[in-house]
């Protein structure tokens, strides 16, 4: 399966520091598996929970996941 990241996605990324980046590509790795719930009101929309942090995410296509943003978990809700 293809991952691609969202401009927002990958700036929040290059504000991490080293040992969180490391959990959130395993975790993003690792998809579907995981702590991942549908985001409610949002069709096709889904969340993975990373300790205090959320990735948004949905299926572009069969092959193709977009992380669309990343955010701890009070921040990532807004705006969706």
């Amino acid at each position: 399966m293809q991952i691609e990241f969202s401009k927002q996605a990958l700036k929040a990324i290059g504000g991490m520091d080293s040992n969180i980046k490391r959990r959130i590509k395993k975790a993003v790795e690792g998809l579907p598996e995981g702590d991942v719930k549908p985001l409610k009101g949002v069709k096709d929309s889904y969340r993975l929970r990373v300790g205090d942090w959320r990735i948004l995410f949905s299926y572009a296509d069969k092959n193709t996941l977009l992380i669309e943003k990343i955010a701890p978990r009070g921040d990532v809700y807004k705006g969706v």
